[in-house]
């Protein structure tokens, strides 16, 4: 992915500034999933990331284990809280961001870059992506939510 990220919404709230990548799709627990190729790589958004503040830990799935999607692949943590990291996507791990264990604040520096969690090979993408909501509806998801705190 690297800098070839295009930004489709910069989200202005009264808690900030969130980006929104173009060509992923996401959940309503804040991950994402971009589609590159036969796999997919997952993540938690921006949003989410900005909501928990400085992220200490990532818990990272073990490599051939099968997830259903909205499962559990681990969790993130931070020093103000600890989140489930769900699938998008059911599939099998391929690989996982190993630079997190050294170095989990990349999740808060670049969520959609350097900070991903895991890359999972579908099951069935035509299944489980219509589940998921685009960069429109997920910008007026974090609207949504935002005005309401």
């Amino acid at each position: 992915m690297g800098r070839l990220t295009v930004y489709k919404f910069r989200v202005h709230t009264l808690k900030g500034e969130f980006q929104i990548p173009a060509e992923f799709h996401y959940t309503k627990e804040h991950e994402w999933v971009h589609v590159e190729g036969a796999d997919c790589r997952i993540g938690v958004t921006d949003y989410a990331q900005n909501s928990l503040h400085e992220i200490v830990y990532v818990d990272l799935p073990k490599v051939g284990a099968k997830v259903a999607q909205m499962q559990s692949l681990g969790t993130v943590e931070s020093v103000k809280a600890v989140a489930d990291v769900y699938s998008p996507i059911s599939g099998v791990v391929l690989k996982v961001n190993s630079e997190l264990s050294d170095a989990p604040e990349l999740v808060n520096k670049s969520p959609y870059e350097k900070g991903w969690i895991t890359i999972i090979r579908p099951d069935d993408l035509k299944k489980d992506l219509p589940s998921l909501m685009t960069p429109e509806a997920y910008r007026d998801f974090v609207k949504k939510i935002t005005e309401k705190k």
